[in-house]
């Protein structure tokens, strides 16, 4: 379907690379936005086209005119969220002081925990399920990054800035005590309460566990 929610079809290899229009950009934004509130609630096997479509408020041949299939939405969602996912990680400055680099590390996962619930909760459902469609990037974006990473961290320890702990796992630790607060939301509100919010606490508890484990 067209703009105008007539059948449409690219003619040739050049008019599918002819720039977006504002209405094209705003319907993809709109299909990317829908898709990651359905799959975040149902994963990708629990979810489908239709409820894509419909939380969309778009036809559903409207929305196959931009994305031919739920692979598809879902594979563009997920390389956006894992570069998302490692932009914090890449910012990490191995010029920078040692623990203020990975305490701001947490900080922003926490952050981001607070900020993006679906989208953790996306990644976490497609990690479950043994990441059948992003294991090349896993194996190759992430894993050089976090080796890069935990390089950096390694040097820091031999340098005796910080304790000799595990740098993979100190990662690790810092996803999981991190992504807890997004993708187990609703147990960790059930044991604090309504009213009380817990990231929050969980900010001044992240801070002195990470500053105790971390000083030489």
């Amino acid at each position: 379907m067209n703009d105008n929610g007539n059948p449409a079809r690219f003619d040739d290899a050049s008019a599918a690379e002819k720039p977006l229009t504002r209405i094209q950009k705003l319907n993809r934004r709109k299909i990317l936005e829908a898709a990651l509130e359905v799959f975040s609630a149902n994963g990708f096997r629990g979810s489908t086209l239709d409820q894509i479509a419909a939380e969309a408020g778009l036809s559903k041949p409207n929305l196959l005119y931009y994305f031919p299939s739920k692979e598809a939405i879902h594979g563009e969602l997920m390389i956006g969220l894992l570069d998302t996912w490692l932009a914090p990680l890449r910012a990490m400055n191995p010029q920078g002081d040692p623990r203020a680099e990975i305490m701001g590390y947490m900080r922003r996962k926490l952050e981001m925990s607070r900020e993006m619930p679906r989208e953790s909760r996306l990644f976490a459902n497609e990690m479950l399920q043994g990441a059948p469609r992003m294991a090349d990037d896993l194996g190759h974006d992430l894993k050089t990054l976090v080796d890069a990473k935990a390089q950096v961290i390694r040097d820091w320890i031999d340098a005796g800035q910080l304790a000799p702990v595990d740098p993979h796992h100190l990662i690790f630790s810092i996803w999981a005590l991190t992504q807890h607060y997004a993708d187990f939301e609703v147990q960790v509100r059930a044991v604090l309460g309504p009213e009380t919010d817990p990231f929050e606490g969980a900010g001044q508890f992240l801070d002195m566990l990470f500053e105790r484990l971390l000083a030489p």
